[in-house]
């Protein structure tokens, strides 16, 4: 008799997309949200004005329910934006300020970013659920940066890195930390720690300073301070954040279903 095992969809990384879901907020810039906002809502830049963002959304869940990649994404979801208007270069209206500016709408560039920026967010909550799950037995977690040409210095000087699973740290230096991070979090058991050491792997538990750097929101004017090494926008952990937007959809079903 020949085993046949089929593919089990990442349970957690699905709920934290859909938690997500919930919230469609169309935008024009990817500064009018700001980091932990992104956990609780989903949008896409430029999508003010166009019906299209529950489409892209559609798209997501379905490749991620269904294990397809991001070929099948795009092929199945271009025709559909192209068809609503939301392709090319074109001038549109700024509603903060009224003015036509030329803006980037669709385009296969676009739709790669969206869909690896979603994908490795929602990947990251569903990791942080199990974080969260294992903690008593897997109390430690490890940076894993891929170490070659396209790898920042800031996130290979971070590989193998190993806290607590509660450490702060973790609040800002939390995979992804920035576009296109391919970083990752890996936990670990006290036993795991001993064989990567036997093995030769150089675990540094005392973490790099956290060196601020200013950033001028230009759509708000609000200054922040991010940490040398993570892109503006990426300052917080979306692992943790999407965990406890989830955890939050969770209480307040409860809560109304007790009304």
């Amino acid at each position: 008799m020949t085993l046949k095992f089929e593919p089990v969809p990442p349970i957690d990384t699905i709920r934290a997309l859909r938690a997500r879901g919930g919230a469609l907020d169309p935008t024009f810039s990817w500064l009018d949200q700001w980091q932990q906002d992104h956990a609780a809502m989903f949008t896409v830049a430029k999508s003010a004005g166009y019906d299209i963002l529950g489409d892209i959304f559609a798209a997501l869940e379905q490749a991620l329910s269904e294990g397809k990649t991001f070929r099948d994404f795009a092929r199945e979801l271009t025709p559909l934006l192209q068809a609503k208007g939301w392709w090319g270069r074109q001038l549109v209206t700024d509603p903060q300020t009224g003015d036509l500016v030329p803006a980037r709408l669709g385009s296969a560039r676009r739709l790669r970013t969206i869909f690896d920026t979603n994908m490795r967010v929602s990947y990251a909550a569903g990791h942080w659920a199990s974080f969260e799950r294992n903690k008593p037995r897997r109390p430690w977690l490890r940076y894993v940066a891929l170490l070659d040409d396209a790898t920042r210095r800031s996130h290979r000087a971070r590989h193998n890195l190993v806290l607590p699973v509660d450490d702060p740290y973790w609040d800002h230096w939390a995979p992804p930390c920035g576009w296109n991070c391919r970083c990752t979090l890996q936990n670990l058991s006290d036993r795991d720690v001993d064989r990567l050491k036997r093995e030769g792997e150089r675990l540094v538990f005392d973490p790099p300073p956290l060196d601020f750097r200013p950033f001028v929101n230009k759509r708000t004017g609000e200054v922040t301070q991010v940490p040398d090494g993570i892109d503006p926008g990426w300052d917080y952990n979306p692992g943790k954040a999407g965990w406890r937007a989830v955890m939050d959809a969770a209480e307040a079903k409860i809560g109304s279903s007790e009304i």
